[in-house]
């Protein structure tokens, strides 16, 4: 389970927000946790990232990702470099090339830094089905160390073909809008977890993100938010009993016939 800060972290560095941040990040990473995922589309995201470090994060545990997203390799860079300073880190953990915008000039960036050591891992994103298609050929064509992509009860289709290529291809897979922002608690709304998910999840939250990384391709899912009480219950789909494929068709089936 890990972060994503996508709205929640773009907001005014005060020191009430910045402390509230800090204690969210380490909920993460005090239950073992370590993604946090951003961009420089998210506003000022990356710099409030920065700030909760610079109040005294602990950045060695944390795994930072961000994405690149504009035109041309000069800007490319320029960005990943700004995204580097804002997040005061010298070494960014996971660089993404974001929605497949200008993927061919980027990844080649990613890559020479990578030599140099100045990012870690890359990787590619989308966040709508209807990309996935050209998600695949990207995925063929450059062989990423790490995707990015929806997929929840509510957005199946990555099942099809996304993920089992992912698996075929070694590729680490990210897991974004595992709520579908926020239709799955929508279609819940009012209703009991029902009993035979009850040896699994203690909330819907669980429930959902149980049922995204019990994927085999699945790496880590970014669940985005800025209450701790929703991150400390985030973290718990981490731990306990997992589903198996015969109750994953169950909460599949269930959620369908809402």
């Amino acid at each position: 389970i890990g972060l994503g800060t996508y709205s929640v972290f773009d907001v005014d560095s005060t020191p009430e927000e910045i402390a509230l941040r800090r204690q969210i990040v380490e909920l993460l990473t005090g239950a073992g946790g370590s993604v946090i995922d951003t961009s420089p589309m998210y506003a000022r995201s990356e710099r409030v990232i920065g700030d909760v470090l610079r109040a005294g994060v602990n950045r060695d545990p944390l795994f930072i990702a961000t994405k690149v997203w504009t035109d041309g390799q000069e800007a490319g860079a320029k960005q990943m470099q700004r995204s580097a300073d804002l997040m005061n880190s010298e070494v960014i953990d996971l660089m993404q090339v974001h929605n497949l915008r200008d993927t061919e000039v980027h990844l080649a960036t990613i890559r020479e830094w990578q030599s140099e050591g100045r990012i870690r891992y890359d990787g590619i994103t989308h966040y709508t089905a209807g990309a996935h298609a050209a998600l695949e050929a990207a995925m063929r064509e450059y062989k990423p160390q790490f995707i990015q992509i929806n997929y929840s009860l509510g957005e199946r289709e990555a099942e099809q073909r996304v993920l089992p290529m992912a698996q075929d291809l070694g590729i680490a897979v990210l897991i974004n809008r595992p709520f579908q922002a926020g239709r799955l608690f929508r279609a819940t709304a009012g209703r009991a977890l029902p009993d035979f998910a009850k040896g699994i999840a203690a909330s819907w939250g669980q429930f959902f993100l149980k049922f995204i990384i019990s994927h085999p391709a699945v790496t880590c899912v970014i669940p985005a938010t800025s209450k701790p009480h929703h991150m400390a219950d985030n973290l718990g789909a981490g731990f306990g009993n997992m589903p198996d494929p015969s109750m994953r068709k169950r909460m599949a089936e269930y959620f369908a016939s809402l």
